[in-house]
């Protein structure tokens, strides 16, 4: 990404997996993403902040910070997989009364998306507030992907528009769950094989790039690093919003 500034484009990398977060089409980059080494395991998350006056870039962070903490603070090597699934709740929990409770003055109102995953072994255990995504993709095609807390998800729900109309729909940003705002948190555990790709996404990338040309992207047999360095060149001439990928293969 040649010509980007250290200001407008953030990245961390290990070799199997990368998180890139660029401040795309906006003055300021909102979004803020983690990818935490724990004993046994790997913890990832992607946040995309809400309000005005720098507030959605406050509560993002306020979300990763307080996620790396609960998992550095309560989890050990060994945690069995059931107890993984409350603890990730539980930092939801945490992140969005601490938002809530930092919201005055210029900050009312703020509160951001949170999307986290545990990854250890075969197994991926996520969570999800808001519109940012998680997809598991195997053989070129999505095999699951978190649920949006979103109205066009609740019309799609409603078959009342179609995916593509989604993508395109004037209202696809009104969310109906944020950490700070309204809380709400869905938890999916997925099964992992070799050659799987999972890729969390704010919805910078996924609101202005096709799901295909993800699938596309993401299932090269290139690294992580060049998975997430591809989806977000592929979002820059399009997207409205900042763009930010966590790729873990």
């Amino acid at each position: 990404m040649s010509g980007d500034t250290e200001k407008a484009v953030r990245a961390v990398c290990f070799p199997f997996i990368c998180g890139i977060s660029h401040v795309g089409a906006r003055e300021n980059n909102e979004d803020s993403f983690i990818i935490l080494k724990l004993p046994d395991a790997y913890l990832l998350a992607v946040a995309d902040g809400l309000g005005g006056h720098n507030a959605g870039e406050v509560a993002s962070g306020m979300a990763v910070k307080t996620l790396g903490e609960v998992f550095l603070e309560e989890y050990g090597a060994g945690l069995q997989t059931y107890l993984v699934r409350p603890l990730l709740k539980k930092a939801h929990e945490l992140a969005h009364s601490g938002i809530k409770e930092a919201t005055r003055g210029e900050r009312e109102g703020m509160g951001t998306t949170l999307v986290s995953a545990f990854v250890r072994g075969r197994r991926a255990i996520v969570a999800n507030t808001g519109d940012s995504r998680a997809y598991l993709i195997r053989n070129g095609k999505v095999v699951a992907r978190t649920k949006d807390h979103s109205l066009v998800q609740e019309l799609l729900d409603k078959g009342e528009i179609t995916a593509e109309g989604a993508r395109r729909h004037p209202m696809r940003n009104i969310i109906t769950k944020a950490l700070g705002i309204n809380f709400g948190v869905d938890l999916y555990e997925w099964g992992l094989k070799r050659g799987d790709v999972l890729l969390l996404s704010s919805d910078g990338l996924h609101d202005y790039v096709s799901e295909e040309k993800i699938v596309e992207i993401a299932s090269s047999d290139e690294t992580a690093r060049e998975i997430a360095r591809r989806l977000i060149k592929e979002a820059l001439p399009v997207t409205r919003d900042n763009v930010t990928v966590v790729v873990w293969r």
